[in-house]
């Protein structure tokens, strides 16, 4: 998603849907952002990351997985990585074709929305120096802990928002996050409505 020429800035970023690591909710959570930002100057790439394989209704199969911590894990366990693997690869590609897509390969930034939240998170952890993004938005992070993890200390900023009465409990893991940030005496931001 490209925006205009007198109002491109010069700043990329990758949105993550979310969906449980099951589906992506790719218009709400994906093309309906990428018109947001494009309109106020920002190159905007939807990622489809690897998902979990399911049948003909992934939101039903979500809704009773959910309901079973355990069950949810067992489903989605082995995608997460692969799905913050792609998080990375896309971060990376964007960078390497910045001078293609109009943008500065210093300027590209991911984020993303509960399970594309726990993407993004991802990134933030475990980028190289060519998939490094310049900032990092995991928007009500979920489907993934990063309470062991160790931030790198060329953390780009972090801007976090949740809502406290999210009905999957995703408050405390964006309050992780930005303890985790604040800790080792990195950029952050949090928003709690």
């Amino acid at each position: 998603f490209k925006p205009s020429a007198e109002l491109k800035n010069g700043t990329a970023v990758v949105i993550c849907p979310g969906g449980g690591f099951m589906a992506l909710s790719i218009a709400s959570e994906g093309t309906e952002v990428a018109q947001y930002l494009v309109k106020r100057g920002i190159t905007a790439f939807v990622l489809k990351y690897r998902l979990a394989h399911t049948g003909d209704d992934a939101t039903q199969e979500f809704v009773t997985a959910v309901a079973d911590r355990q069950k949810f894990h067992d489903t989605v366990g082995a995608i997460v990585p692969l799905a913050i693997d792609d998080g990375l690869a896309a971060v990376k590609y964007v960078r390497q074709h910045a001078s293609e897509f109009g943008v500065s390969p210093d300027r590209v930034g991911i984020i993303g929305f509960s399970a594309g939240g726990a993407v993004t998170a991802g990134v933030a952890f475990k980028y190289s120096p060519e998939s490094r993004p310049a900032f990092v938005a995991p928007i009500y992070p979920g489907g993934e802990s990063f309470k062991d993890a160790t931030v790198p200390s060329d953390a780009p900023p972090i801007f976090l928002v949740v809502a406290s009465d999210d009905q999957f409990g995703l408050a405390p893991a964006a309050v992780g996050l930005y303890m985790q940030w604040l800790t080792a005496k990195k950029s952050a931001e949090l928003h709690i409505y």
